[in-house]
């Protein structure tokens, strides 16, 4: 047997240095992670309503981590993009909303059987028949369209959310988005809409929904240019109260309902009601602001080329009580995202890197008013350059370990194959979107630049179906989303969402570092947005 052999001493310090440097302490970097959302999501915030004072305080502190981590100011002031909006509050006891049927009107109780969506130029009184469009979709590169042959021409158009199961996903997703639906409506001469909530895809309750309805809408002053008109009218029905709508039409809610869960085509159909309502507005005037940190590019001829990873600063803010609780946090929703753009500027400082292309990070306002903040950014972008690339992170959920992520947006662009590679490095498998009935592709702010042609992703943390991991993901959607729960108490796995933030730091090193600028697939619906 030979003798046993020792290391010298400085080989096995020099040993355990290494692998302190290769395994990053998740723990700790997680606490600091959480120490931002436990800020930005705590009461004294009030929610960080758009242009609120707690909002404010928000924008404040994005700013000082900004600097603090070493992001260079990339606003117009400062690290700041202002922008100023148009704020509309209804009155709803001053509202009615009728079906008039055989003579009669027939009273809906607002809050209970529906809701009024509302815009400032909201028309105060509206009285037309109404008109069952199925899914109310038009796809014209697919011969879909929902409204031919009916006269739809100054009627209401009632429809269910959703489409047809032949149907991609991010075609139909894209053409469910509130602006498309409102550019074919109203060149068929649509004046308003009753949109029904599709069961299928039902993320929260109605009573929760319902409690919404009070929260200011907000409009950009400068929205940018070939935005539809606005409805006249705008209403959301309670599913469970649907078929009221349907009586004496020969057709009913019911019958709709089994064609949806047959994946069958919905029927088209006058209803046998008018729709009268009136609506009270308060207006007023509000500004907001963007927070915008660059870090540089090092390369002269890439520098001007910007990947941007984003998140929303903005949360509901104060309002109906659920539980006794007014405030609506928004830990999750998405103090989380903002804290990962943080630690994210702050690990790349630390790491020494030197990216070819300038990255920017971009903490936006307005996202819950219709992802307005990076609407106006997209439109009016603070740096001068193309932005190649939109790493985009709204509430991805650290709720359990981080085994797998869900990338939305993973076929579309190359994108999708630089997330498998820095995520597949890490150990963690990827998923695409499970779930594509709920549209998330198009629901944050990641839309804004997809819309302008920039190939973009969104993330959530994946699970396998039939484990506990699913059963804590969507008891989070019943529970907590848009609720006063996403706040600061909720269990959280804090080295998970550190691991997160890791592999988006490699992520956006890698497309900045990349020869080639990202790419939309060739068979991607999204290319036809690109200039």
């Amino acid at each position: 047997m030979k003798p046993r052999q020792y290391l010298p001493v400085t080989l096995l310090l020099a040993i355990a240095s290494v692998a302190a440097v290769a395994t990053p302490d998740w723990d700790a970097l997680g606490k600091r992670w959480w120490s931002h959302v436990q800020y930005l999501a705590g009461d004294s915030l009030e929610g960080r309503d758009t242009g609120s004072q707690g909002y404010e305080k928000a924008a404040d502190y994005m700013a000082e981590q900004f600097r603090s981590a070493g992001l260079a100011p990339a606003g117009v002031a400062g690290f700041r993009q202002p922008m100023d909006f148009d704020v509309v509050s209804i009155d709803e006891p001053r509202c009615s909303l009728e079906l008039l049927r055989d003579g009669k009107a027939e009273p809906v109780k607002l809050g209970d059987d529906a809701m009024f969506g509302f815009n400032s130029h909201a028309a105060e009184n509206v009285e037309a028949a109404a008109v069952f469009v199925g899914y109310g979709l038009t796809v014209p590169e697919l011969h879909y369209d929902d409204l031919a042959g009916l006269d739809v021409k100054g009627k209401i158009a009632v429809f269910v959310t959703g489409g047809p199961a032949d149907i991609s996903g991010p075609v139909k997703a894209h053409y469910q988005s509130s602006e498309e639906r409102r550019r074919a409506l109203g060149k068929a001469g649509v004046i308003g809409v009753v949109t029904i909530l599709n069961p299928k895809s039902a993320e929260i309750p109605w009573s929760r929904i319902a409690t919404s309805r009070f929260e200011p809408r907000m409009e950009l002053r400068d929205p940018g240019r070939d935005v539809p008109a606005p409805y006249q009218v705008s209403v959301l029905y309670n599913t469970d109260r649907a078929e009221m709508l349907f009586a004496g039409s020969g057709h009913s809610f019911q019958e709709v309902l089994a064609a949806l869960n047959a994946d069958q085509a919905l029927p088209h159909f006058p209803l046998a009601v008018k729709i009268r309502s009136h609506v009270s507005l308060k207006h007023s005037e509000v500004k907001s602001e963007n927070v915008v940190g660059l870090f540089p590019g090092s390369d002269p001829a890439r520098q001007q080329e910007y990947v941007v990873v984003s998140a929303h600063l903005d949360h509901l803010g104060v309002g109906q009580p659920i539980n006794g609780d007014r405030i609506y946090n928004g830990a999750m929703d998405d103090a989380s995202g903002d804290a990962s753009l943080i630690e994210i500027a702050r690990a790349l400082r630390d790491s020494g890197a030197h990216p070819k292309r300038s990255i920017v990070f971009l903490s936006v306002t307005g996202e819950e008013k219709g992802e307005l903040g990076s609407q106006y950014f997209a439109a009016h972008p603070t740096v001068k350059g193309p932005i190649v690339a939109d790493i985009n992170m709204d509430m991805y959920l650290p709720l359990f370990a981080l085994k797998y992520l869900e990338v939305q947006g993973l076929g579309e662009s190359s994108l999708g194959d630089d997330v498998r590679t820095v995520s597949e490095e890490a150990g963690v498998h990827i998923q695409a979107d499970k779930e594509p009935e709920h549209n998330r592709f198009i629901r944050s702010d990641q839309y804004s630049f997809i819309k302008k042609g920039i190939p973009s992703l969104a993330f959530k943390f994946g699970y396998i179906p039939g484990t506990p991991e699913e059963k804590v993901f969507k008891a989070w959607y019943h529970d907590r989303y848009h609720a006063p729960s996403d706040d600061v108490n909720q269990p959280v796995d804090l080295a998970a969402a550190a691991q997160f933030d890791a592999i988006l730091e490699k992520l956006a090193l890698r497309v900045a570092d990349s020869d080639q600028r990202p790419t939309w697939k060739p068979d991607s619906f999204f290319r036809r947005f690109v200039p």
